[in-house]
Parts: structure tokens; sequence; C-alpha cells
């Protein structure tokens, strides 16, 4: 599965512009085998440089930023790798999602419909 699609790229980009604790996440990666999520915001110039906020599942979530060459890279064995939630929907902002992470430790499952 592609990571973005020319859309999803395109919102992201947009978000740049935005101050990130307005803005609403616009993707949802995660580990199908694993705890880890991004909620990714932006993307810069570059086109690889990505930033959200990153949950690894360690119990410390964090704002950040990621590259989408490496999540694309991760081998997670078997197959698989890191995957696009094609369901979510950001509900919140991103300082709203940071925030409730920081309290509960990670990123919440529920906003899926």
């Amino acid at each position: 599965m592609k990571l973005l699609t020319k859309e999803i790229k395109a919102k992201l980009e947009k978000n740049r512009n935005m101050g990130w604790q307005e803005a609403k996440p616009i993707v949802k990666f995660f580990n199908p085998v694993g705890s880890a999520k991004w909620l990714i915001g932006e993307i810069e110039e570059d086109g690889d440089t990505m930033f959200g906020l990153c949950d690894l599942g360690m119990g410390e979530p964090e704002l950040g930023y990621v590259s989408l060459k490496e999540l694309a890279g991760v081998d997670l064995g078997q197959g698989l790798k890191i995957e696009r939630d094609l369901y979510w929907t950001a509900n919140k902002t991103m300082q709203e999602y940071a925030d409730e992470a920081r309290q509960t430790g990670r990123i919440q499952n529920y906003d899926n419909p």
C-alpha cells in the first residue's frame, strides 16, 4: 500500500502553512503487528520530512518529525509494512491529540467510525 496519495500529500502541504496546534492531523499510520502509531499533520517541502504526533508504544508519545521514506522502508517481516489507516478521520486538533496522548501515555484508538 502506498502511504501517501497525491490528495493526502496536497492536504499535508496545505497544513504546513497553518500552526500545528490548530490544524487537524491528515493521516494516521500504524504498525499492524505492534502498537506504534503516527498522526501526521504536515509535510515539508522536501516531500519526505513529516510532522506529527509519534507514538512508538513505549508510553511516551511526542510531537516531532518522521521520514516518509523511513516509514515506508520499515520491514516488519512476513511481507508486512507500516500501513495507512484507510478509515481514520481526525476529529480533534493536533494539540488536542497531543494533550490527550500525554495524559494517557498513548494515542487513543477510539476515533475510528
